[in-house]
């Protein structure tokens, strides 16, 4: 592939004897450069403050090092990150102009592509997805930082924005014309990454810096070479045809746990009698040949075989294992077999060896995996108990042939290919009969220990690996100074303020995945480990709930804003079915400063996104969010602000939420973040999350709004916006309202407002629709009847003086015989008796009084209730009383409440969240901690 074909900045490779640059130092050679820094590293390590850092993973001086690659890459805090952005970055300098709308365009890409594909890790955005946010808000040579990098796929796109072929480049351009975007500067950007797991750094230091792939590719085969010569016996199995007998390789022997039958104590081999060989499948319901009893194997025994642990110098017991098939070659043949009496001995000599000396024999850590499922039925305690005989030998020999090189970054890449066997050769590698492989068989985002084990060779695993290895990596250019990586606590690191031009994050979702637990098997090889403390998760076994995840997120995004440029983006991935978890991670990045300014739903089978509010959260979710200008930030720093102060946010809000989104000739959404209430929300929770009173009540809120700024289908502008939201709402079809989920008083009312907004009705022609909104109404929610919403909230027109414009509005566009009839009209007023219709702003104010009166009566009854847990109550009510008790600063009310409601309410309301924790942290509540 020519310079061209791979990107405007693909410079032709130099040889690695040759004088390299390395943060502006000139070196004779990149090992001359390695040595250079690896001393100055060894050097850091020594010194115990530098160990003290948060988040420093736990291993010794000499395993750090073998890792590193400084100063691209340490496997412990980057001490180097400084002069990276000293060397690379820009000042910051308030006068630059810059301005971007959060990026809304539709990402279509699939998880398939080699080079997302050529390491395996538990979560992972492909490089692909990630490209275009960064295109949309840099330019080259701008610094993107990622803090929870897992695999490192955003230095990948730093990357892939300057080496990306002409295809991609000509197809994504394509797609920008038609969203009406400016099309992209092309070109490096440089990237700072980091995880708190070395195990996922290593990996994403190895897709990150450059390597002799020609080297790696010869060096890999060698070892694989060395693996046939030294124990190809052990994979070597007889093939009868006929009287003629040769020898074939295998592929892998599939292994089947023995249970023990509770009606007669019989011995069942599990897969013999499990599976069906017609179907190809794993019945659930085993019959007992002896007796014919049956039953789910989780209602027999596991047999378990005694084995003396020689580490240990201690009997241990393990799950009994028997070889059910073996899957082998002889030429291009690919057969299968019942293991014979020669394989048996085989095994048999192979299990009688001492276990190698470089196989790692620590214990796993207690933590939630150990102590449920399979992991504890199996006694899976120690890693080594996770690999059978013949698999600890090659694993031990392939790990300890590439500890050997001495080159250090072919060392890196040789290992980073060798780890990728781990899972496959371990015990949690499943069995899968209609699998068209055996490798990578495990169930993702857990340890579980099959009952049926697929044992592959490492041909099987490595071979075909190691040529796709070096077919995706000789195609993609890889810069020596694009990217810098750390292993570090994301809410602690060594960045100068205000020094970052975009920050990509796909953070930990809650307890969806532990990390750190399911990173110690292959931790435990490189002899560095994850510091679980730092971790941010729920985990109960570590005693981390909710309330402790958001204080480590918030923590995390603090450190974001403090690093981020004022007025530049932040891009936050999130996936999780918890709404506790969404709301947890909407108040921790307002809590650090930032401000949401859209949150887009990934369509997993259509690939496209679609706005949302904050309902409930089922599916991916993208958030974009700014880090305001200091300009709008310097009015609060004196923790006094005016009426002005509202509108400077709104105005600087409203610049940074999209104009409009969609494509010709098809339905688009309404713009939430334009909608009045979710201005108005956004405008409270700034200034609660600055812990300042808010200057101005709703309803003169709503009056001002819609005096100062234009307005389109229900939503607002900046005078400078309408000409070009009016221009491409003509190339669209349809504008298509926001859906809602109707599930308490909020929600309803909102609801309302969309059908009365457009058409003003009676209470009967709105009462049966309403009700069929109602199946989702949550428990905890107290009955509120439409008549009340009504009175509180809408205005009803009773036949006497001039008919409501609303109202007239709507007959006179629908209603042939009404139109150009005067308001007064004897014909209209009979029309629009008894109808319901939305309060115009400037007369909405006294009902608004009304409403706050009666909510405010409601909320004095849960503050006296001697109640320890109010079950059902009125969350509408609850929301206006801390409000109130935010105005009044009666913080203590507050907290006191909210601990008699529901937890998870709490947690999964924004609004009561916002004000519980600026209440807790007023009070400085102890509790909390």
């Amino acid at each position: 592939m020519d310079t061209l074909e791979l990107g405007l900045d693909a410079p032709e490779r130099e040889d690695s004897k040759e004088r390299v640059e390395c943060l502006g130092r000139i070196f004779e050679s990149d090992q001359a450069r390695r040595e250079h820094y690896l001393a100055l590293l060894a050097e850091k390590l020594k010194d115990p403050e530098f160990r003290k850092t948060p988040g420093f993973p736990s291993g010794t001086d000499e395993a750090i090092l073998r890792m590193s690659d400084p100063p691209y890459y340490t496997a412990c805090p980057n001490p180097f990150l400084g002069e990276f952005v000293q060397h690379y970055g820009r000042l910051y300098d308030p006068k630059e102009e810059y301005h971007r709308e959060p990026f809304a365009v539709d990402v279509r890409v699939g998880k398939k592509d080699p080079l997302y594909r050529a390491h395996s890790y538990h979560t992972k955005v492909p490089h692909l997805a990630i490209v275009p946010s960064i295109l949309h808000y840099t330019k080259p040579g701008d610094i993107v930082l990622d803090g929870f990098c897992g695999s490192g796929m955003t230095g990948v796109a730093g990357q892939w924005c300057a080496t990306a072929p002409r295809d991609f480049r000509t197809k994504l351009e394509a797609e920008w014309r038609q969203m009406g975007h400016e099309l992209p500067e092309w070109g490096t950007r440089r990237v700072i990454i980091g995880d708190l797991s070395p195990a996922a750094t290593f990996i994403a230091a190895n897709y990150n810096i450059p390597f002799d792939v020609k080297l790696f590719a010869k060096s890999a085969q060698n070892i694989l070479n060395e693996v046939a010569k030294e124990f190809g016996w052990m994979y070597e199995t007889l093939h009868s045809q006929g009287e003629q007998r040769t020898r074939g390789r295998i592929n892998y022997t599939v292994w089947s746990e023995v249970f023990n039958c509770q009606e007669c104590s019989y011995d069942l081999v599990f897969l013999k009698e499990a599976f069906d060989p017609r179907s190809k499948r794993i019945e659930k319901r085993i019959s007992c040949p002896n007796c014919g009893a049956t039953a789910s194997k989780e209602k027999m025994n596991i047999q378990f075989e005694s084995f003396f642990d020689e580490r240990r110098h201690a009997v241990a017991r393990r799950p009994k294992r028997v070889p059910v098939r073996i899957n082998y070659n002889v030429g291009a043949s690919r057969l299968e077999k019942e293991p014979d009496s020669t394989d048996l001995d085989v095994l048999e000599r192979i299990g009688q060896m001492p276990i190698p000396t470089d196989l790692p024999t620590i214990e796993f850590p207690d933590c939630q995996m150990t102590r449920v499922g399979r992991m504890r039925t199996t006694k899976s305690a120690a890693v080594n108990y996770m690999f059978l005989p013949r698999p600890s030998h090659i694993l031990a020999y392939l790990w300890s042939k590439s500890e050997s090189i001495q080159d250090a970054r072919l060392r890196n890449i040789l290992i980073f290919l060798v780890e990728q066997a781990i899972w496959g050769l371990s015990t949690l590698n499943r069995y899968r009969p209609t699998g068209y492989s055996q490798n990578s068989q495990w169930t993702q985002g857990i340890y579980y220990v099959p009952s049926q084990h697929s044992e592959c060779s490492p041909w099987y695993v490595l071979q075909g690996k190691k040529a796709r290895l070096e077919d995706i990596f000789s195609r993609n250019y890889i810069s020596p100074e694009c990217c810098m990586i750390t292993t570090m606590d994301c809410s602690r690191n060594s960045l100068p303020s205000s020094s970052i031009d975009y920050i990509f994050t796909d953070p930990p979702f809650g307890e969806n995945i532990y990390y750190a637990d399911l990173n110690f098997l292959v931790e435990s090889w490189h002899g560095v480990f994850s510091n679980v403390h730092a971790e941010a998760i729920i985990d109960r076994v570590r005693k981390k709930g909710i309330v402790q995840y958001q204080k480590s997120m918030y923590n995390c995004f603090r450190e974001y804003h403090r690093v981020l440029k004022p007025g530049r983006w932040m891009t936050v991935v999130f996936s999780n079915s918890s709404n506790a978890i969404w709301r947890s991670i909407q108040e921790a990045i307002g809590a650090a400063g930032f401000v949401i300014a859209d949150v887009r739903t990934l369509d997993k089978e259509q690939g496209s996104f679609r706005q949302v509010t904050s309902s409930a959260v089922r599916q991916d979710l993208v958030i974009s969010a700014y880090k305001p200008t200091r300009k709008l930030e310097s009015r609060f720093a004196l923790g006094t602000v005016a009426i002005d102060d509202v509108w400077h946010f709104i105005s600087e809000h409203l610049s940074n939420v999209p104009i409009f989104v969609g494509k010709i000739n098809e339905e688009v959404d309404v713009i939430a973040e334009r909608i009045p209430q979710m201005l108005h929300d956004r405008m409270i929770a700034f200034f609660v999350q600055r812990h300042v009173a808010v200057p101005m009540s709703g309803p003169d809120f709503f009056v001002a709004l819609d005096q100062r700024y234009p307005k389109r289908d229900g939503m607002y502008f900046l005078p400078d916006q309408i000409s070009v939201y009016d221009r491409r709402r003509t190339t669209v079809s349809e504008l298509r309202q926001l859906s809602l989920f109707v599930q308490d008083e909020a929600s309803a009312t909102q609801w309302i407002r969309q059908q009365l907004q457009s058409k003003p009705q009676t209470f009967q022609d709105l009462q049966p629709q309403f009700m069929q909104q109602l199946q989702a109404w949550a428990k905890h929610e107290k009955t509120v009847e439409l008549k009340e919403i009504l009175d509180l909230n809408f205005l009803c027109y009773d036949g006497e003086g001039s008919v409501p414009s609303q109202i007239h509005s709507y007959l006179s566009t629908n209603f042939k015989l009404l139109r150009n009839r005067d308001k007064d009209d004897r014909m209209l007023r009979a029309k629009s008796i008894d109808r319901w219709y939305v309060p115009d702003p400037r007369k909405d104010g006294d009902l608004q009084k009304l409403r706050m009166r009666a909510m405010l009566r409601e909320f004095d009854q849960y503050r006296v209730s001697t109640q320890h847990r109010i079950r059902q109550f009125r969350t509408e009510a609850v929301r206006a009383g801390f409000k109130h008790c935010y105005d009044t600063q009666d913080y203590r009310t507050i907290v006191d409440v909210a601990r008699k409601l529901p937890e998870q309410v709490v947690q999964e309301d924004e609004k009561l969240l916002m004000y519980y924790d600026v209440a807790t942290m007023r009070l400085g509540d102890p509790e909390e901690d």
